[in-house]
Formats: C-alpha cells, sequence, structure tokens
C-alpha cells in the first residue's frame, strides 16, 4: 500500500502542476488604476518636476571635446573596425571558412571587375584595379563582416554615362595621317585616356562627398531612398545594363549614349545595324548566357548540398579565353576581344582636378545610390547574424576607399550583391574572406593579366546580362505593391519609368522628388475621424468603423492621424468642422439673425410671434413659440413646446443659434510635432468655438509636443493648460463634469460608458463622481 501511495503522489502532484500551468495560461493581467481626472495644469504643477540641466554652451563644448584615454580609445576602435575583432579572431574556427569563402569571391570578383568596367567605359584592367584597393581598405574601416565591395553594375553604368557625356567619341576622330581622302580615324587610346581621367576625378569627388557625410554624421540620409525606390531604380539600371550590352552581345560597332533617352537611342542604333550582325559572336554570348544560367540555377536549387557554389563566370572567362585564342577568333572572326591588359599596377597620380566643377551634381547622385546600396545589403546581413553595422562609419569606409583609391586609377564602387550572396553563403565570417578576394585579384593584375587579353567581350556581357536576372526578378514587386500600397507602387513606377526614360540621373531625381511629394501627399489627406467609447474600457475607437464605439451625447472626439503644421492646417480646420457638424460661423449667422427677428418682434410688441428652427449639420430642432418662453423652454440646445398656438400666429423659420454639441476634444495621440501656423490655427479655432458656447479641449500630447506649444506661447489667452488633458478618458470625464448643459446618457443606450471602469489587458479604470462632489483635481 504504501508503494502505492507512493506511486500515486508524483502523478498528483504533475496534476497540480498541469493545473497551475493552465491557470497561468487562461489568466488575463488586470490594469486597475483609480485616481482623480488630470489636467496639464494640474500635472506641471503637482505630479512633474523638470531636472535642472542648464549647462552653458561653454561647458557643453568642454564636454564634447574634452579628451581622455576611455575616449581616444573609443574613437581608435570606431574608426578602425577591425581593432575590435581582429585581436580576438578565432583562427581555429574562421580561418578556414573565410579562406574558402575568400577564394570563392574572389574567382567571381575577377569576371565581374572585367565586365563592369565595359560598363564604366574604361579599359578592362581598371575594373581589375578597383576589385583590389577598394576591398584592401575596406577590410579595416568596415562594420560589415558579410558584404563584398568592389564593381557593381548600377554604379559603373552611371559613371560610364557621365564618362561618355564628358568625353565623346566625336572628341577623338582624326584625319588620316597620309592626307587621304579617307574617312576619319577615332583615336581610342586618347579616348579612354580622358574617360579613365574622368571616372577617376568623379570617384575622387564621391569619396570626398560620402566621407564628408560620415564626418558629419548624415548617415541618414539613405533614408530618403526608400525600398521601393531604390527597387524601382535598379530595376531601371538592368534594363539601361543590358541595352548597353546588346552590341557586345551582337558584335555591332554604335555609339554609346547618355542622357535622357539614351536607352531608346541605343536601341534603335543596334536595330539599325542589325544586318552587320557577327555571327561568331552571337553563337558565343549564346553559349555563355545558356551555361551561366544553367549554373546558376542549379546553385539556387542545390545550395544546402554543394559544398561551394559552382563558379559558372569564371569557367566562361578560362573556356571563352581558350577558345579565342586556340581559333584566333580575333583575326579570323572578327570577335572583339578585352585587348592590351598592362601588367603589374600604375603608379599613384593626382586626379586631373580641372574637371570637377562639371561633375558635382553626378557625384552626389553616385555618393548616395552606392552609399544606400551599400548600408541595405549590411543591415540585411547584420540582422541574420546577430551584430550591428554603424551607418556613419559605413559612409566613411566607402568615402575612404573610394578617395584613397581614386589616386591609384579605379573607379567609384560599392558592395555587389551577387559576391555579397557568395561570399556569406560560403561560410565567410569576417572580412578575411574580402582581403583574400583581393589578394586573388592582386595576382591576376601583377602576374598573369596578359592571359585574359584574349577573352571575347561577349562572354563578359553574358556575365553581365546573367547577374542581373536577380534584378529583373523585382518586376514581381508590382503586383504585391497593388495589393499592399498603392502609393508605393506609384513610387516604384515612378523611379522606373523615370529612370529608364530620363537616364539614372535625372531618373533618381524625379524618384526622390516623387516620393517627398507623396509625404507631403500623406500629411494632406490624413485620415480622421469621431470617436466613440468602447464599453468597459478606456478605449476610442471610430464610430464608423466599430459598432461597439458609441458616443457620448453632446461631446465630440476628433481624431486625425498626422501632424498639424503649415501643409496642412487648413485642411485640418476643415475636417474638424465637416465631422464635427459644427460650424462657428453658421451657428454665430444664426444667432445673429434669431437676435434681429426677436428684437423686431418685441419692438412690434406681437408676443404671438413664432418662431421655427431646423438645425440639419448638429441634427437637432429648436421650436420656439414666444419671446417669453425663450428663457425657460431653452435647456441643452432645444425648446420645448408651449401647447398650443393661436391661429393668427406669423411662423419665422429659423437656423437655431445653439449647438447640441457643448464639448469637442481634439485627440492629438498621433501628432508628433506643430508649427507656429499650426499653433495659430488652433488657438482661432478654439476662440471661434467658445464664441458659440462649445469648449474645445486637447487630449494625448506628449511632452514634447506640449514644449512646443509652450515655445510657441499656445497658452495664452482663452487657452490654457487646464485646457490639455493626458488622455481621451480624462477629456471625456472634464467634459461630462463641467459642463452645465450635460446629458450625460450616451448615444447608444446598450453601449453606455462607464464613468467608472474595470477591465482587464489594458482596460483603464477611473471613477469620476459626477453628482454635487466636485470633480477637481
Amino acid at each position: 500500500m504504501a508503494e502505492i501511495s507512493n506511486s500515486r503522489e508524483p502523478a498528483s502532484l504533475m496534476e497540480q502542476d498541469e493545473a497551475v500551468a493552465r491557470d497561468e495560461a487562461d489568466y488575463q493581467p488586470l490594469y486597475r488604476i483609480e485616481r482623480p481626472v488630470y489636467d496639464e495644469a494640474f500635472i506641471s504643477s503637482h505630479l512633474l518636476n523638470r531636472k535642472d540641466n542648464s549647462t552653458t554652451l561653454g561647458q557643453r563644448l568642454a564636454q564634447q571635446f574634452q579628451c581622455s584615454s576611455k575616449r581616444a580609445k573609443a574613437a581608435a576602435f570606431t574608426f578602425l573596425p577591425i581593432l575590435t575583432w581582429l585581436p580576438a579572431y578565432p583562427v581555429k574556427q574562421y580561418l578556414f571558412s573565410d579562406v574558402v569563402s575568400g577564394l570563392s569571391t574572389g574567382v567571381v570578383q575577377l569576371p565581374q571587375g572585367l565586365a563592369y568596367a565595359m560598363l564604366a567605359a574604361v579599359p578592362p584592367v581598371y575594373g581589375l584595379y578597383s576589385s583590389f584597393y577598394p576591398v584592401l581598405l575596406y577590410t579595416f574601416f568596415g562594420t560589415s563582416r558579410h558584404i563584398s565591395v568592389g564593381t557593381f553594375a548600377v554604379i559603373s553604368l552611371m559613371i560610364g554615362a557621365v564618362v561618355v557625356r564628358e568625353a565623346p567619341d566625336s572628341m577623338f576622330y582624326l584625319l588620316p595621317t597620309n592626307g587621304s581622302n579617307a574617312s576619319t580615324v577615332l583615336d581610342v587610346e586618347a579616348r579612354d585616356a580622358r574617360r579613365v581621367q574622368v571616372a577617376v576625378v568623379l570617384t575622387t569627388l564621391v569619396g570626398i562627398i560620402q566621407l564628408a557625410l560620415g564626418l558629419l554624421r548624415f548617415g541618414f540620409v539613405a533614408i530618403y531612398l526608400t525600398e521601393p525606390l531604390v527597387r524601382g531604380f535598379t530595376t531601371a539600371a538592368a534594363v539601361h545594363v543590358v541595352v548597353s550590352q546588346l552590341k557586345y552581345l551582337l558584335g555591332v560597332k554604335t555609339q554609346r549614349f547618355s542622357g535622357p533617352l539614351s536607352a531608346i537611342y541605343s536601341v534603335t542604333a543596334v536595330l539599325s545595324d542589325i544586318t552587320s550582325t557577327n555571327v561568331p559572336t552571337v553563337i558565343l554570348g549564346l553559349v555563355c548566357i545558356v551555361f551561366l544560367y544553367v549554373a546558376k540555377d542549379l546553385n539556387e536549387r542545390f545550395k544546402k548540398k554543394l559544398p561551394i557554389p559552382i563558379p559558372g563566370e569564371i569557367i566562361v572567362v578560362i573556356v571563352s579565353t581558350g577558345v579565342s585564342y586556340g581559333l584566333s577568333l580575333s583575326e579570323d572572326y572578327k570577335v572583339q576581344v578585352v585587348g592590351k591588359i598592362p601588367t603589374g599596377l600604375l603608379p599613384p597620380a593626382a586626379p586631373e582636378f580641372s574637371l570637377l566643377p562639371s561633375l558635382v551634381t553626378d557625384s552626389f547622385a553616385v555618393a548616395i545610390v552606392g552609399f544606400s546600396m551599400g548600408i541595405s545589403l549590411a543591415k540585411t546581413f547584420a540582422l541574420k547574424h546577430g551584430y550591428s553595422v554603424d551607418g556613419n562609419q559605413e559612409l566613411i569606409a566607402l568615402g575612404l576607399c573610394n578617395f584613397i583609391s581614386s589616386f591609384f586609377q579605379t573607379f567609384a564602387i560599392t558592395c555587389s550583391m551577387s559576391r555579397s550572396l557568395v561570399q556569406e553563403s560560403t561560410g565567410g565570417k569576417t572580412q578575411i574572406a574580402g582581403l583574400l578576394a583581393s589578394l586573388m585579384v592582386l595576382l591576376v593584375v601583377v602576374a598573369i593579366g596578359f592571359v585574359f587579353q584574349p577573352l571575347p567581350q561577349t562572354a563578359l556581357a553574358a556575365i553581365i546580362m546573367v547577374n542581373l536576372l536577380g534584378m529583373f526578378k523585382q518586376f514581381r514587386d508590382i503586383p504585391a505593391l497593388w495589393r499592399t500600397s498603392k502609393i508605393e507602387l506609384a513610387i516604384w513606377l515612378v523611379a522606373f519609368v523615370a529612370s529608364v526614360l530620363l537616364g539614372l540621373d535625372y531618373g533618381l531625381l524625379v524618384a526622390i522628388s516623387f516620393a517627398i511629394l507623396s509625404v507631403i501627399y500623406r500629411t494632406q489627406s490624413p485620415k480622421s475621424a469621431i470617436l466613440g467609447h468602447i464599453p468597459g474600457t478606456g478605449l476610442y475607437c471610430d464610430v464608423d468603423e466599430y459598432e461597439e464605439a458609441a458616443e457620448y451625447e453632446g461631446i465630440k472626439i476628433f481624431y486625425s492621424n498626422a501632424s498639424v503644421y503649415f501643409v496642412n492646417s487648413d485642411l485640418y480646420v476643415s475636417a474638424l468642422k465637416q465631422k464635427t457638424g459644427v460650424d462657428p460661423e453658421a451657428l454665430q449667422a444664426a444667432w445673429k439673425t434669431q437676435k434681429k427677428v426677436m428684437k423686431k418682434a418685441k419692438s412690434n410688441n406681437n408676443p404671438s410671434l413664432k418662431l421655427c428652427g431646423t438645425k440639419k449639420q448638429q441634427e437637432v430642432s429648436h421650436e420656439v413659440l414666444s419671446y417669453e418662453a425663450v428663457a425657460e423652454g431653452h435647456r441643452n440646445g432645444q425648446l420645448g413646446d408651449s401647447g398650443s398656438a393661436s391661429h393668427s400666429e406669423e411662423a419665422v423659420f429659423l437656423e437655431p443659434a445653439v449647438s447640441a454639441v457643448h464639448s469637442i476634444i481634439l485627440d492629438w495621440t498621433p501628432c508628433s510635432f506643430i508649427d507656429s501656423v499650426g499653433a495659430k490655427a488652433i488657438k482661432q479655432v478654439i476662440k471661434e468655438y467658445a464664441a458659440v458656447d462649445v469648449q474645445v479641449v486637447l487630449a494625448g500630447c506628449s511632452r514634447s509636443l506640449l514644449c512646443e506649444l509652450d515655445t510657441l506661447q499656445f497658452f495664452s489667452g482663452v487657452v490654457s493648460t487646464s485646457m490639455v488633458f493626458p488622455t481621451t478618458h480624462d477629456a471625456v470625464l472634464r467634459c461630462l463634469r463641467s459642463n452645465p448643459r450635460i446629458s450625460a446618457a450616451p448615444t447608444n443606450e446598450a453601449a453606455q460608458p462607464q464613468h467608472s471602469t474595470e477591465g482587464s489587458s489594458g482596460d483603464l479604470t477611473r471613477k469620476a463622481d459626477l453628482g454635487a462632489r466636485s470633480a477637481k483635481p
């Protein structure tokens, strides 16, 4: 029996634990508060006391610029993030993964560097330079552990548009030296040298801008490039890239266009010369596209099973170079190839600063777009792997990469999405992987660059086109945005269409302007509503949207989900009058008319004059049987019936002079700021309503908003802090208590709000005596 008893005890305890667990799961936490009704006058004088944080300008400057070993160390770690992780680098855990990732990324970075140099309209070797120096520098200054910086299609295309504009082919045609009547000859070497100068100067200016923005803590500028804008813009850039590569894929020689409608001009030029297509070039290009597409598809399908991705780009480069060299495609079949690749690195040289004035606008566009691409991808990987990136330091890092590298003949860089995904998916842990990738590029430049001289340009065009497949998949955003946000869809479409038709520089400007206008449109057209009380709670919701929401008779609670400032102050006042149905100007006009009629009746000694009035907006009717009955019969905006009237009475119809609404509450919970124009508009509205015996109070103001109102001298004259309440419920209780013509019953009998409520999970409990006892706090 003892054994049976002992065996039952654990079972009984388990049942008790399960019962307790069920009770805890079913338990709803209660939120109960019993306090008097608060207004801002009472809160500021009895509940809250500001801290004395007054310091002089000299003290603040001394504190800002004081030097200590701790601050110096923190500054060094901030400026050189490599110091935070390199001393504690776990060699056994990270080194092998970083080596594999670095080699895989380098294999992709090498052909992309060559290909994207074509987009930048400079010789391919400069793409290799741009794949070495910036990557090396980012290892020391960057805060992201996974992004792969270097050449990128969108930035390269933007640089190419500027380069072609500043150094077009037409500047470099020469007459034949033998004096014959032959056509002019294009001086390719002089053209390329000039274009490199333009690209280098642009890169220098981009670096200066990014560095200055980073030092001034302007890392937030990327927020103006909202995600739909960036995705629409990059999709348009992909269209430009594909169009620019058609001539290399087909082997057609056409000039490169820039500026508005350049995409249309380029397609027209290619199609007009389509009969001169080089067939071997097309065949080789299509074979490379098919192979690269299959390799990418296999990498995507079997990325969990493959130890490293299939290096499709380097395979295409090696095989196509071998085929071109073995079959003499350049000499025998006129296939365009990369050409001369000088061995070794170029010595540092100062940029041609005389070109700066004409490149300022373009450099700002390249700087902002490059930073936006980098920080968005850096934040994505940081969130996935549980660390943080510093936007300002990323600006500084990119600025230093561009500025310092430009002295070694590079063009502007940012992070590449495809290479970053390779670096992260192959197990990269830190920027040691990026460092190894740059060393691979250095090896090619110093030792074996000449090997890639027979590389066909059509193979590089195929690499570029296939790498843009991810950007073209962004067209899937259109149906998704159509279902979720029409305004964001409009931003996407405007960014795409403007960038395709006007070019990337003007298109970006148009897209940013439209995005800012969309924000102004939203603030000018906010959602406004009349709120009602949810029974048994302290919650207030839209009466048109929720059945449970019931209004208090005589009280209108106006809600608008926007701040009040010069752009929307007039619209706010108009919506207030429309939603509440109380127009003080109409009431005052009716009041004056009624006084004139009454004065006329009194002067004519006609006590049987019958005055009848109907109020449409306020939904209340008035019937005045005689002048003497006005004073007695007036109650809550209604006049009682005197019973009978003489057949000789004269009927005069009037608009009522008293509104059924005695209080209006402005719910300013969503209001984050107000300016002087908005404050004046609200103060004027309060005066207008006060003139017709309707009080206006504020509820839900934040402390910062109250400080702004105080600075704007809002609380003066008819407006005082006693008209401001911390919550809407406080304001309702005060209005119910203080108004003499109150009828406390709510408009919905079944949904009668209580002045003493007890609720759960956020219900607010307040008790307010609406009888003889005063409700003053």
